[in-house]
């Protein structure tokens, strides 16, 4: 049994009522089945934003476990793509997209008379390359997992207790984080990326998968441990990207990386 449930539990009786900013990701889901659990159908609300930036299969992760839980789920449409700023995909992009969805999740709380609103950011978040969560804090977003304590590992120890399917699955940041900084977000870009990983997924690729759009190039990365398995079916995954619009295809030796395309922005400035 994970130590840090019972914290969440109790934090969770102290919100007299909420609204959560749901992804259908492992954070997010705790935070909104444990609040379900702790406060009732009438006192919680789970919200999705959704726009070309939310893949439609994480869509779907979010209504089956919402509908396992009895979470109750309103989904609202989000317009960071109307927004020059975070076209522009500068490294803060993630905080044009934030500041985005909680400008439309903050009034929809008010509206159903909801207290508070909260995200799923988790006490490890706090360390990392976040700029979401600047616009969550100058949002008065409360982030419930980070005040209990939860680490990631944490996260996932809780979620496997109480049977969420998810609890084991790959994070799933939005589309615009395969874009390298620098290259203009379009909702074509993003169906490039969607489209390659879910044929990527249709072949057999599990665990952590990007696939990094670089512009006109993508590159691969999967776990380490995929990559002699993934190299034998390159040139049909060359065909394949190359009917998406990728001029070349490449299979990162190095493997998956967290913040990869952050990490390659510093080297390339010499930071």
């Amino acid at each position: 049994m994970s130590g840090s449930l019972p914290a969440l539990r109790a934090l969770a009786r102290g919100i007299p009522s909420t609204l959560v900013g749901y992804s259908g990701g492992v954070d997010s889901a705790l935070l909104a089945v444990v609040l379900r659990q702790e406060l009732g159908p009438k006192r919680m609300l789970a919200a999705v934003g959704r726009s070309p930036s939310y893949p439609a299969a994480q869509w779907a992760t979010a209504r089956a476990v919402a509908e396992r839980f009895d979470v109750p789920l309103v989904e609202l449409d989000t317009y960071e793509l109307d927004d020059p700023s975070y076209l522009a995909n500068p490294t803060n992009r993630c905080f044009f997209c934030k500041t985005e969805l909680w400008s439309r999740l903050i009034p929809e709380a008010r509206a159903r008379g909801l207290a508070v609103v909260c995200d799923g950011t988790n006490a490890d978040d706090l360390g990392e390359h976040r700029p979401g969560y600047a616009a969550g804090v100058a949002a008065g977003v409360r982030s419930p997992l980070a005040e209990a304590g939860l680490t990631k590992t944490d996260v996932r120890a809780a979620a496997r207790e109480l049977g969420l399917p998810i609890w084991d699955a790959p994070a799933a940041p939005c589309l615009s984080s395969r874009v390298a900084y620098g290259i203009a977000i379009t909702p074509q870009r993003l169906a490039q990326v969607e489209q390659a990983e879910a044929y990527l997924r249709e072949l057999g690729v599990t665990g952590d998968l990007r696939v990094r759009h670089l512009g006109e190039r993508a590159r691969i990365e999967v776990e380490p441990r995929l990559i002699p398995w993934l190299a034998e079916r390159l040139p049909a995954v060359e065909r394949r990207l190359g009917e998406l619009g990728f001029t070349a295809v490449e299979l990162d030796p190095r493997g998956y990386r967290r913040g990869s395309l952050l990490a390659g922005r510093a080297h390339t400035a010499g930071a």
